[in-house]
């Protein structure tokens, strides 16, 4: 009898030892809904750090040489390909319209300004923040919740020197050129589509893209592309920094790619305003 009483007890005791290791568990953690304006403030508060940094010359090229890798030939195929059709997409519902009025001779002049301008930076930086910029978000997030980055700290490394300012200098740099490799491809698909469904001439077609296309074109090309690659890569940047626990890695990393797409169109909002509204107002 007292046998039994003692394994009873013992039983008690074991379940009470469970509950209380069960109930010390910290329960499991939930990601921190941020708003979206603060996103956007860190992001500023991230790249006015980053733009210090360069300005001093704390810029390691060799880390920028590896991610310069990751956003050029990386991106390349997709870039090229998606420019590609959607030149051709574009040339044959310019084509359509054009057609209509007896125009078909400026169809390369009105396809270039429209594709060069607006579709081809806007394109090839979509496919650079869902590529590129969703694994900055990711890679980062990770090392924040794996504690890499207060390892950072204790070796008296900067992770913003370390961590976002070869990222967006690469962005910087690689999105222009990958931009113009787009535009010459998204031009020769738009010729090809206006050659063999409109049947235009090459010369005919490429004759009014040089006498419509002028040299402020090409540096509204290269100023968005520049800006858009900063954007891109600080707002993957941003979001993996701001990553808290493991299930809200996903959420950054989609949210990544979400924002830059927005922010991509608010900003060549204001830019086309200031380049060419003034432009279109003065003639």
């Amino acid at each position: 009898m007292l046998n039994l009483l003692r394994r009873s007890s013992r039983t008690l005791d074991r379940g009470r030892d469970h509950r209380s290791v069960y109930a010390s568990l910290p329960p499991y953690e939930q990601p921190l809904a941020r708003s979206c304006p603060y996103h956007i403030l860190m992001g500023t508060l991230l790249g006015g750090q980053v733009i210090m940094r360069i300005l001093r010359g704390r810029v390691q090229r060799h880390r920028v040489m590896e991610h310069m890798v990751a956003a050029g030939p990386g991106a390349l195929t997709p870039v090229l390909m998606t420019n590609l059709f959607a030149g051709m997409i574009f040339a044959i519902q310019t084509a359509r319209e054009m057609a209509r009025f007896g125009t078909l001779h400026a169809l390369g002049g009105a396809f270039a300004l429209g594709f060069c301008r607006e579709l081809a930076p806007i394109l090839t930086a979509a496919i650079l923040a869902g590529q590129v910029g969703s694994a900055f978000a990711a890679e980062i997030g990770s090392m924040k919740i794996t504690e890499q980055i207060d390892a950072l700290k204790v070796l008296r490394t900067d992770p913003i020197e370390y961590l976002v300012v070869p990222r967006v200098v690469a962005c910087c740099v690689m999105l222009p050129i990958l931009t113009m490799l787009g535009l010459v491809v998204g031009v020769g698909g738009g010729l090809l589509a206006a050659h063999l469904l409109y049947d235009v001439q090459a010369p005919i077609f490429l004759d009014s893209v040089q006498g419509l296309l002028e040299p402020v074109d090409l540096f509204a090309v290269l100023l968005k592309a520049v800006i858009f690659g900063a954007m891109t890569a600080l707002a993957g940047c941003t979001w993996g920094l701001t990553t808290t626990c493991s299930k809200g890695l996903g959420r950054a990393t989609t949210s990544a790619v979400v924002t830059t797409w927005v922010g991509l169109f608010v900003v060549d909002f204001f830019i086309t305003l200031i380049l060419f509204h003034g432009v279109a107002v003065m003639y």
